[in-house]
C-alpha cells in the first residue's frame, strides 16, 4: 500500500523552500569581509612594489646604455680633435717641405757661386787693365780675356746671379758696405762715389755686399 503525503504543501512548493534556505545560508559566506581586510586591499602599492623585476632590469640596462654612448660620444670626439691636429702638423710638414725643396734648387748654387766670384772678380780685373799693343798675339790675347768673361757672366746670369755696382746710387745699407767716406761736392751726400768691389745677388737673396765709397756732408758752411 503506498505511503499517502500528509504535507500540507505540494512538492514544487517545498523545492522552492529549500531553494531560498539555501540562498540565505550562501549569502553572509560571500560578504563576510572584516574591515581590516577590506582596508589592506584598497592600499596602494609603492613603485618599487608595483614595479616586475624584469621592469627593473630594462630601466637599468637603459641607464648603463646611455653612459656607455656618451663615454663614446667623448672619446669620439677626442680621436676627431686628434685627427684634425695630425692633418694640420702634416700640412704645416708639407708646406715646409716644399719650401725647402724651392730654396735648394733656387740657392743650391750659393756655396759655389760664393766661390766662384774670386774667378770673376780676376777676370773683370785683367779684362779692365787690358791696353791694346800693336802685336797681334797680345791683342787676341786681351780680346779671348774679354771673351772669357763675358761668357762668365752670361752664364751666372742665366742662372739668376746678378751684379750689384751702385756707382752714384744712394747708399743701402742692406745691400753696400761703406769702405770709407770721401768729400765730392759734384754728388749728393750719402751717395755712393766708387764701388771698390762689385756686390752679388743669387734669385734676389744677397750672396756678396758691394764694397762702396760713401759721399759724405761738406764741412764747411756758407758764410751769413
Amino acid at each position: 500500500m503506498n505511503a499517502v503525503n500528509t504535507s500540507p504543501y505540494s512538492p514544487h512548493t517545498n523545492n522552492l523552500a529549500k531553494k531560498m534556505t539555501d540562498s540565505e545560508d550562501v549569502g553572509p559566506k560571500k560578504t563576510d569581509l572584516s574591515d581590516e581586510d577590506l582596508a589592506i586591499d584598497q592600499e596602494p602599492q609603492s613603485d618599487s612594489e608595483s614595479a616586475s623585476p624584469e621592469e627593473t632590469s630594462v630601466n637599468s640596462s637603459t641607464d648603463s646604455a646611455v653612459e656607455e654612448l656618451e663615454k663614446i660620444k667623448i672619446e669620439l670626439d677626442k680621436q676627431k680633435d686628434l685627427a684634425l691636429r695630425a692633418e694640420a702638423e702634416l700640412q704645416n710638414v708639407l708646406k715646409r717641405t716644399a719650401r725647402e725643396v724651392e730654396n735648394a734648387h733656387k740657392y743650391g748654387l750659393e756655396r759655389f757661386i760664393e766661390n766662384l766670384l774670386p774667378v770673376v772678380d780676376s777676370l773683370e780685373k785683367a779684362a779692365e787693365l787690358s791696353i791694346p799693343e800693336e802685336s797681334a798675339s797680345s791683342n787676341n790675347a786681351i780680346e779671348g780675356i774679354n771673351l772669357c768673361c763675358k761668357l762668365l757672366l752670361d752664364v751666372l746670369e742665366k742662372e739668376g746671379v746678378k751684379a750689384i755696382n751702385p756707382l752714384g746710387e744712394p747708399f743701402d745699407p742692406s745691400e753696400h758696405q761703406a769702405m770709407s767716406m770721401v768729400e765730392n761736392p759734384d754728388m749728393e751726400p750719402n751717395s755712393i762715389a766708387a764701388v771698390v768691389q762689385k756686390g752679388w745677388k743669387l734669385n734676389e737673396r744677397l750672396v756678396r755686399a758691394a764694397m762702396v765709397m760713401v759721399v759724405k756732408e761738406s764741412e764747411s758752411t756758407s758764410p751769413e
